[in-house]
């Protein structure tokens, strides 16, 4: 398990197509970013990812990072938002 304060959330949002987990996949592994957990589903066409990625040992700044997965989501024809773990937990409590 990561270390508290390395983790982030990344959801990606859009419609189905070839490559949309390559393709983001990708970009974290040419970033040395560990994918921990995954969950992918297809909702009426509409392509649904959220993933817990590890961001300990990355070889990018958090910046440059988001950057590069919003220029993957919007080649792809995806909305890629990336928080920190402590930012989506905050936004999602009761």
């Amino acid at each position: 398990m990561a270390e508290e304060g390395y983790r982030l959330i990344i959801t990606t949002i859009g419609h189905d197509r070839v490559g949309i987990i390559a393709g983001i996949a990708n970009i974290l592994a040419a970033a040395n970013v560990n994918i921990l957990d995954i969950s992918q589903t297809i909702l009426q066409g509409f392509f649904t990812m959220v993933m817990v990625v590890d961001f300990k040992n990355s070889t990018l700044e958090l910046g440059e990072f988001k950057d590069r997965l919003a220029e993957k989501g919007q080649e792809l024809g995806l909305v890629v938002n990336v928080q920190h773990e402590d930012v989506f937990k905050f936004m999602h409590r009761i």
